[in-house]
């Protein structure tokens, strides 16, 4: 038994990491971030990211630290041979190969979030293009996972939904039985399980704790959803650099761009757009877009019907990977240019928030949001004239959100210990 024990969550996002430590009451010990030098596809910028985040914290808080979970971008794809080392560079959550399609029509359901030209089975297919298959498929958060533990084998549930995991059968598609790569998939453990214990070599270069026990974590969104602390009441809105809406539910959903996870032991239901805070970057900067926004009436609507994607293709309110952007007129004053992109966006969240309805879930009485995109109140204040929903901000790192599932895990042992002795 330890006293005062911590548990650390770990974060790889879309620009960057985060890491938080919290302790047996959630609260927030200490928490850290750094940007990829080069990218998210390049899997070396995960690993020296999280060396150096690692490095920094103080020895004190690292001699308590008891499990440790992570999260990553769900989607996020590298090809590895069998022992883990990674071929080329990873295929981001974002890149879509619509000459797959037709594969995709024959292996799925329009149901399965996998059937998607935006899930993980296109770039899966492109990986095996590539190398052949006699290779092994991780998603972000799995891979390095398996590089704590020196042990490749595993996936968490969560993070293999979009290349076709099917959460309520606990089963790969039966689709799936006839696939010459199903070998390349990792064997899957549900979010809260142990995974193993941090391998010696990765524990004395990190100097972390060689009883560290690794927990399957979840997705770099689910994360954001468990540091909000959401009620049955509460949906959650993650602004990153896509929009992500997801809310608790009695039981799974079903229908095109839906996803359903298990978390903590409630199901999660929600979709993610492919626009997001990423297009405000495309015209604008940080420090400009926080200018314009207070030149801007946000209760004032500019009449201007933007489609703020930065490429083709939707997946979710509406799945349709053809979907043009719709990036223009543009007006002479930039900031009536961010308040439309900002209008854009708000009515893609709201569409969303109506399709979840649609399905049966009731409209969340509240929206707690987080993400970059959270801080922004000219861009909050047209939410809510666009969704008709109060809406609440929440700071809170999603590192802290993935450790609180390291945390539980701890937490239900320590009491089964107890209960035993």
């Amino acid at each position: 038994m330890h006293n005062n024990p911590l548990v650390l969550g770990i974060d790889l996002g879309t620009s960057g990491v985060r890491i938080a430590i919290i302790n047996t009451k959630k609260e927030i010990i200490y928490t850290s971030s750094i940007p990829y030098l080069k990218g998210l596809e390049i899997w070396e910028d995960w690993i020296n990211c999280l060396k150096n985040l690692i490095q920094e914290v103080p020895t004190d808080l690292k001699e308590k630290l008891v499990s440790c979970s992570i999260a990553g971008t769900s989607g996020t794809l590298l090809a590895c041979n069998n022992n883990g080392e990674p071929i080329g560079k990873a295929l981001p959550y974002f890149l879509s190969f619509s000459e797959y399609s037709q594969e995709l029509n024959k292996l799925f359901s329009k149901e399965n979030a996998g059937s998607s030209i935006s899930g993980s089975v296109v770039r899966a297919l492109r990986l095996l293009d590539l190398y052949g298959n006699a290779i092994i498929l991780r998603h972000q958060a799995d891979w390095v996972s398996g590089w704590l533990l020196n042990n490749w084998e595993y996936g968490e549930e969560g993070n293999n939904i979009r290349m076709g995991w099917e959460i309520a059968n606990n089963s790969w598609p039966k689709n799936f039985k006839k696939l010459n790569w199903l070998k390349c998939l990792p064997k899957i453990v549900p979010s809260g399980q142990i995974m193993g214990t941090i391998c010696n070599k990765k524990a004395n270069e990190l100097k972390l704790p060689s009883d560290l026990k690794i927990i399957a974590g979840t997705t770099d969104s689910n994360a954001g959803v468990l540091a909000a602390f959401p009620t049955k009441n509460d949906g959650v809105t993650i602004l990153g650099s896509t929009i992500v809406i997801k809310k608790f539910v009695d039981k799974p959903l079903s229908g095109n761009g839906i996803s359903n996870h298990k978390l903590l032991g409630n199901w999660l239901c929600g979709g993610a757009s492919n626009s997001g805070a990423a297009i405000l970057l495309d015209f604008f900067n940080l420090e400009y877009i926080e200018e314009l926004s207070k030149q801007i009436n946000p209760s004032k609507s500019t009449g201007i019907d933007l489609i703020p994607l930065s490429q083709k293709g939707e997946r979710f309110p509406i799945d349709d990977p053809d979907l043009q952007p719709r990036l223009e007129p543009r007006p002479v004053s930039d900031a009536l240019y961010l308040q439309a992109i900002f209008e854009g966006l708000a009515r893609i969240e709201a569409k969303g928030w109506r399709k979840l309805e649609e399905l049966g879930v009731d409209l969340p009485r509240q929206i707690i949001t987080i993400g970059g995109g959270a801080k922004n109140i000219t861009w909050k204040k047209i939410r809510e004239r666009e969704i008709g929903i109060p809406i609440k901000i929440c700071n809170r790192p999603p590192a802290a959100g993935v450790a609180s599932i390291a945390l539980q895990e701890y937490q239900s042992n320590t009491f089964h210990s107890l209960q035993n002795l």
